[in-house]
């Protein structure tokens, strides 16, 4: 990676070697290596330690407003914003935190968001076995804001459903809770 660095600085007309850029490709190498850090995980194992539950768990589990930070395959350049992740148990439920899990690993490889959504959806429903899931992402793309178009204040939203959660009827209620201005103080 470093040595791939190198070769893009000197394609630039910079020069590797000078003293304010010397260490750029070590620092470039090291935060690849962290935003790509899901390349070969199987979020599926975040899932793993599922409990089991006999009916009692209420009609949805919601987690919204993860953190969202990822690559863009097209042009390398982040996109950044919110996941929201909503699943109908049938017998098993996950600790909170395996939710999140799952958005990061599946995020820190290169990335569309239209496909990530459909990869956070399928693994918790093949994990879980859920009745239904539901996930919308919300982000904003650095090769919208920062090149072409330039607009700095464009934001994409997708959404992904599957099962029960598929039928727009039952995602309006999801959907108006993770509306802007929702009310999550009251929750």
């Amino acid at each position: 990676m470093a040595r791939a660095v190198r070769e893009l600085l000197s394609a630039i007309g910079a020069d590797p070697e000078s003293d304010e850029l010397r260490a750029t490709p070590g620092r470039v190498a090291d935060s690849y290596a962290e935003f790509f850090a899901g390349v070969g995980v199987d979020p599926q194992q975040f899932l793993s330690d599922a409990v089991p539950v006999d009916g009692e768990t209420g009609e949805l589990v919601l987690m919204r407003d993860i953190a969202l930070r990822s690559i863009c395959e097209h042009h390398l350049l982040p996109f950044r914003g919110r996941a929201h992740v909503a699943y109908q148990p049938r017998d098993r439920v996950v600790g909170l935190s395996a939710l999140p899990r799952v958005v990061d690993a599946l995020a820190a490889r290169p990335q569309v968001q239209e496909r990530l959504g459909e990869q956070i959806a399928q693994a918790i429903a093949d994990g879980l076995d859920a009745k239904g899931v539901l996930v919308v992402l919300e982000a904003s793309h650095g090769c919208v804001a920062d090149r072409g178009v330039r607009e700095t204040e464009a934001e994409a939203v997708t959404i992904a459903a599957r099962g029960s959660l598929s039928d727009a009827a039952a995602r309006s209620e999801i959907m108006a809770l993770i509306a802007p201005g929702s009310p999550r103080a009251s929750l």
